[in-house]
C-alpha cells in the first residue's frame, strides 16, 4: 500500500496546512505522489511556517540518500518536523476561512474541535476536518490500545490482557457482555477462554447470542478503530463504517473498521491488530502512541456488521483510491480556476 500512502500523505498535509494546491511541490521521485511544499513562501505566509534552511539533523545522511533513491524517508522527516506546525495552523483559524477568497476550493474544512479531557480537566483540542467535497473526516490523535472483544481480555482475577478497571465496575460494566441484571458473563468451559469474563464491543454479530465470545469483535485479529459516540454521530459514522490510519513516525498504514464506542472526551483509540499493522506496541496495559497518528474515517461507508479481514482491506483500499480521486490537484487546480475566473468578473 505504499503508493496509496503517500498519496494519502500528500492529501492529508494538505488538510492541516489549509493551504491552496499551488502550493504543493512535487518533492517526491514518482510525479504522481506530490507532497505539500510546506518550505515555499505561499505556505509559509498562509500557516505562519517559518521559511529558512532545513538544519542538518532534518536532512539525510548520504547513505541514507543512497539506500532511499525515492526519498520516501525524507520526505517523511520533513512532514513529521512540521507537526505541531500543521495543528497550529488548524487551530490558529486558517480552515475557517475555507470559504473565502480565490483559492477556497482547495481549502480543508474544520467540522469541529474535539475537547481531549483527563480526570475531568481540558487536556487538548483534537481538530476534525475535512476535505472539500468528500464526507470523510480526518484528524490526528496518539493512539491508547483497546483489548475489547478479545476473548482474553478481561479476567476476575485482573489477569486478562487489559486492565479490568478500563472494562468499568460492578453495576457500571462497560466492556464486558451482561445479562438482564447487569451481571457480567463468565465464559464456560466450550468457549475459548474458560473463566474470563466476555468481552464486548459496540459492534457485533446480532445473529449470535450475547454470551458468545464470538459475537463481538476481536481487538487481537481485527484491526479497529475507537470513535467517541456522541462525536462519531454528530459526523455521521456508525460501527461498521470503514478507516485508514497512518502512522507518521515510521510510514506505515493500515485499513480499519469503525468496531467500538469509546469515552465521550478521548479520541485516538485502537485495537491491538491494527497498533501491530502500524508498528505501535500493542500492549493494551502499556502500549500505544501518544501522537502522530491519523486517522481518516468514511461515514455511511459499512453496514453495520463486522466484516473479515480481507473484507475490511478490499473496502478501504477502494475508498481510499475514490477519495484520493476526488481530491486529486488536477480536481482542485481545476475549482481554483474557476474561482480565479468568477473572481475576475466579479472585478470588471
Amino acid at each position: 500500500m505504499q503508493r496509496c500512502t503517500m498519496r494519502f500523505l500528500a492529501v492529508s498535509a494538505v488538510l492541516f496546512l489549509g493551504i491552496s494546491c499551488p502550493a504543493i511541490a512535487e518533492q517526491g521521485a514518482d510525479p504522481a505522489l506530490p507532497l505539500p511544499g510546506a518550505d515555499s513562501p505561499k505556505a509559509a505566509q498562509d500557516c505562519g511556517v517559518k521559511v529558512g534552511a532545513s538544519s542538518p539533523a532534518d536532512e539525510p545522511s548520504g547513505d541514507q540518500e543512497v539506500a532511499n533513491a525515492v526519498d520516501f524517508d525524507r520526505d517523511l522527516k520533513l512532514l513529521q518536523r512540521r507537526d505541531s506546525e500543521l495543528v497550529q495552523c488548524i487551530t490558529a483559524g486558517d480552515l475557517d476561512e475555507s470559504d473565502e477568497g480565490p483559492h477556497a476550493g482547495c481549502l480543508g474544512e474544520l467540522l469541529m474541535n474535539f475537547e481531549m479531557r483527563h480526570d475531568g480537566e481540558p487536556e487538548r483540542d483534537i481538530p476534525i476536518g475535512r476535505l472539500p467535497g468528500t464526507s470523510a473526516f480526518f484528524y490526528e490523535s496518539g493512539m491508547t490500545i483497546d483489548a475489547d472483544g478479545a476473548p482474553n481480555a478481561y479476567h476476575p482475577e485482573n489477569v486478562g490482557l487489559d486492565d479490568l478497571a478500563n472494562a468499568g465496575t460492578p453495576g457500571r460494566w462497560e466492556g464486558l457482555a451482561k445479562d438482564a441484571d447487569g451481571e457480567p458473563y463468565i465464559q464456560g468451559p466450550d468457549d475459548p477462554f474458560p473463566g474470563f469474563y466476555v468481552s464486548e464491543t459496540a459492534l457485533a454479530d446480532r445473529s449470535k447470542a450475547a454470551n458468545d465470545p464470538t459475537r463481538y469483535v476481536d481487538a487481537s485479529r481485527i484491526p479497529f478503530i475507537v470513535l467517541p459516540g456522541g462525536t462519531a454521530r454528530q459526523l455521521g459514522a456508525r460501527p461498521g463504517d470503514f478507516a485508514v490510519v497512518f502512522n507518521q513516525r515510521n510510514g506505515k498504514s493500515a485499513y480499519a473498521i469503525f468496531g467500538d464506542v469509546g469515552p465521550f472526551d478521548r479520541i485516538g483509540e485502537g485495537s491491538m491488530a491494527l497498533a501491530e499493522n502500524l508498528g505501535v506496541r500493542s500492549d493494551a496495559r502499556n502500549g500505544g502512541a501518544r501522537r502522530g497518528i491519523l486517522y481518516l474515517v468514511f461515514p455511511g461507508s459499512g453496514n453495520g456488521r463486522p466484516r473479515a479481514l480481507e473484507e475490511i482491506r478490499s473496502e478501504g483500499e477502494r475508498l481510499l483510491l475514490d477519495w484520493e480521486n476526488s481530491v486529486s490537484p488536477a480536481g482542485c487546480t481545476a475549482q481554483r480556476n474557476a474561482a480565479e475566473t468568477e473572481g475576475s468578473r466579479g472585478a470588471n
